[in-house]
């Protein structure tokens, strides 16, 4: 049984996410929260990662460690995004059930769905029909994660849960205009042509595709939640049920912004998938919500990329 004692090991503690799991692991008081900077432990050599977890002994891993990136650059760097997710996903998931760890969460993400499926988008329509190819390599490697669990589970009685997170955003996201997701891009873009008096931004594609967009403190209380619970499923969609397409997202940050600027569309570049809309009535029957609305994320949001664009610009 998982308590505010327990032993937590958070993968990927410096990123969007696992920032956000160890802020409300400290908020909530748990007291033995483990992480360690990738300088010291190499998440993809499968002996460190043994030798650590036996080390440490953890009741619980929250495994929200992986290579993350926006569609331009997981398409090109197709071989990158499957090597190491695969590499660090399998040394973590095995290296736990090896060491005894019953608990674990694995993040996974919502693109493993097919490109084409019907709308909201239900755990049980994975792998019924072909993948979004920009970022197939990645979707691959994070269904591989979700059957590795799965097959624990099965063979092993395991409570190895996969957490399906829509889109995210919030304090610690990467702000680089080739690498980051639309929605920090565009924050980015925003911000920077304020401060260069233009008057026109160009978004990537058409602006039609459809987002489905959550803040990632939501995130991290869920996975804290699924921690301590039994659940029959192994994977769960975690979404907010909010959507707005890419322009209108744009919009929305200008209004913010107090800034109004002309808008041009590069279809030199993809789109991604039409739409992903995450049916997440699962994860609300065992009781788990989605409580922060757009408006409140983005000016949290906002005010931590402001005190980050030292490092940016």
């Amino acid at each position: 049984m998982i308590n505010k004692k327990s032993k937590i090991f958070v993968t990927g503690h410096k990123g969007l996410v696992g920032s956000s799991i160890v802020r409300q692991l400290n908020k909530l008081g748990y007291e033995n929260i483990i992480t360690v900077v990738k300088e010291k432990l190499d998440l993809r050599n499968q002996e460190a990662v043994k030798s650590f977890i036996k080390r440490k002994k953890p009741d619980a891993v929250i495994n929200a460690a992986a290579k993350v990136g926006g569609i331009l650059d997981n398409n090109r760097f197709r071989a990158d995004y499957i090597y190491d997710n695969l590499s660090i996903q399998n040394n973590i998931i095995n290296s736990s059930y090896i060491n005894g760890v019953e608990n674990l969460i694995f993040l996974g993400s919502s693109c493993i769905y097919p490109k084409i499926c019907k709308q909201p988008i239900k755990e049980e329509y994975l792998l019924s029909g072909p993948l979004e190819k920009t970022n197939e390599p990645y979707a691959v490697a994070k269904i591989a994660g979700l059957k590795l669990c799965e097959s624990y589970n099965a063979q092993h009685q395991t409570n190895y849960k996969c957490l399906m997170p829509c889109n995210l955003y919030g304090p610690g996201d990467n702000y680089d205009s080739i690498s980051s997701h639309f929605f920090s891009a565009l924050i980015l873009k925003i911000h920077q042509a304020k401060l260069n008096n233009q008057n026109n931004i160009t978004l990537w594609g058409t602006g039609k595709p459809l987002r489905e967009l959550m803040y990632v403190d939501d995130l991290a209380n869920a996975c804290i939640f699924f921690i301590k619970k039994k659940t029959k499923e192994t994977t769960i969609n975690i979404g907010s049920g909010y959507e707005k397409s890419i322009l209108q997202y744009a919009k929305f940050i200008m209004k913010e912004m107090n800034v109004n600027f002309n808008i041009a569309f590069d279809l030199t570049k993809p789109d991604g998938t039409y739409r992903k809309l995450l049916n997440s009535s699962l994860a609300k029957k065992y009781g788990w919500i989605s409580k922060v609305n757009l408006s409140r994320g983005f000016k949290k949001t906002y005010s931590d990329f402001q005190l980050q664009k030292n490092n940016i610009f």
